[in-house]
């Protein structure tokens, strides 16, 4: 029903990953494959809210309880997570980093501590040390750092992200209820970035965080999370939390309007979501399907280009996190292959604080996919030759 294969020119639309790439890599007019948001055009359902909201022609001063956007997300978490969620624990803000900076400055001090896993989405990292507390890493997989982490004094509270970017890794359910369970221990707050939700591949599940709540430091829990990135809306901004405790939840309400002068969203951004959760169920489970077939090229052309990486799709998103440390490559060198010679743009691994690895993203027609890979592919192929 829908064209994914379509390329829809960006440039000139004040796109970070498109226009924006000089200010990251130093050079213009790179094929990008960076920042997080898609090369598709939001579901037409969703377009179709837009103009008809747009066509109306007054954008006054708007309240994101009133209307359909609480019931909206109550039914899509119905739905898709078979997850029931108060409509009245929600709350509103202009992005999810945004929700956590706020978390952050209501449940902990400067100083203190933040767990998180690595690799680490580089978001979490500006908005942890940009507010003077301290990013506190542990490796996927190795729970018994992770206890001595939140054991550690000062360790204020655990930041997960689930699905897990860069990794694409769904937390199985005995993992999350482990989480929770050290957060009681150690009595930490918790805060789950589930924004990647519903991009889970066939054959995987996503547990919402509301299922452990309270098992995990009950008053002290969040979710923050937004349609925006499964939708391809972030420039509209917008996103949603759920926090579970009254009390916590009026403080960020209050905090959000009085401190932050946040009391009005963006209409078109509630007018996105309420089409997107009502009626964009359709084009987002072709996306999927799309994008899984994307990643079995990437898988197929790794293999056979490059056979010493072993890689598997992700099982969420479209963010391909690929190990080319057997290759035995130096990070720099890789990116000036790509960035001079190749003309692509790829998040180097260090980013995330795991230098070796790429971050590529075939959120894109998979025309571009095939050319980033082939890319990747030719400019590793060259390092490993000399």
């Amino acid at each position: 029903m829908f064209d994914f294969d379509r390329e829809t020119d960006r440039r000139g639309t004040w796109s970070v990953q498109w226009d924006g790439i000089a200010d990251r890599f130093g050079v213009p007019e790179l094929l990008p494959f960076t920042i997080s948001d898609m090369d598709f055009a939001s579901p037409p359902a969703v377009l179709d809210a837009l103009r008809a909201r747009v066509d109306h022609g007054v954008f006054g001063y708007t309240d994101w309880r009133l209307g359909e956007f609480r019931e909206a997300v109550r039914e899509w978490y119905a739905t898709r997570y078979d997850t029931e969620i108060d409509p009245e624990a929600l709350v509103y803000a202009p992005s999810v980093l945004n929700q956590l900076s706020q978390l952050l400055r209501m449940w902990t001090e400067p100083g203190d501590g933040v767990a998180v896993h690595t690799p680490t989405y580089d978001g979490f990292r500006k908005a942890v040390t940009g507010l003077g507390r301290e990013l506190r890493g542990v490796a996927i997989g190795d729970e018994e750092a992770l206890e001595a982490e939140l054991a550690r004094p000062g360790t204020r509270m655990l930041l997960l992200c689930s699905p897990h970017n860069p990794t694409g890794r769904v937390w199985r359910e005995d993992e999350l209820a482990g989480f929770a369970a050290l957060a009681e221990r150690h009595g930490v707050a918790v805060v789950s970035d589930e924004i990647h939700a519903d991009m889970v591949a066939e054959g995987r599940r996503h547990l919402p965080w509301t299922r452990f709540a309270e098992a995990g430091r009950g008053r002290r829990w969040a979710v923050v999370t937004s349609g925006t990135k499964s939708f391809n809306f972030p420039g509209l901004t917008g996103s949603y939390g759920i926090i579970g405790d009254p009390g916590e939840r009026e403080t960020f309400i209050r905090r959000m309007e009085t401190g932050e002068g946040l009391a009005s969203p963006a209409v078109l951004s509630l007018t996105a979501h309420i089409a997107a959760y009502r009626r964009g169920g359709p084009w987002l489970d072709e996306l999927r399907a799309y994008l899984a077939g994307t990643m079995r090229m990437l898988a197929g052309r790794l293999s056979e280009g490059l056979p010493g990486v072993q890689w598997s799709p992700p099982e969420a998103g479209y963010l391909a996190w690929i190990d080319l440390r057997p290759l035995g490559i130096d990070e720099s060198a890789l990116q000036r292959e790509l960035i001079e010679t190749e003309k692509v743009a790829i998040m180097p691994g260090g980013v995330y604080g795991t230098p070796g690895f790429v971050r590529l993203n075939v959120g894109c027609p998979r025309a571009k996919a095939e050319r980033g890979v082939d890319a990747l592919v030719r400019a590793a192929s060259r390092l490993r030759s000399r």
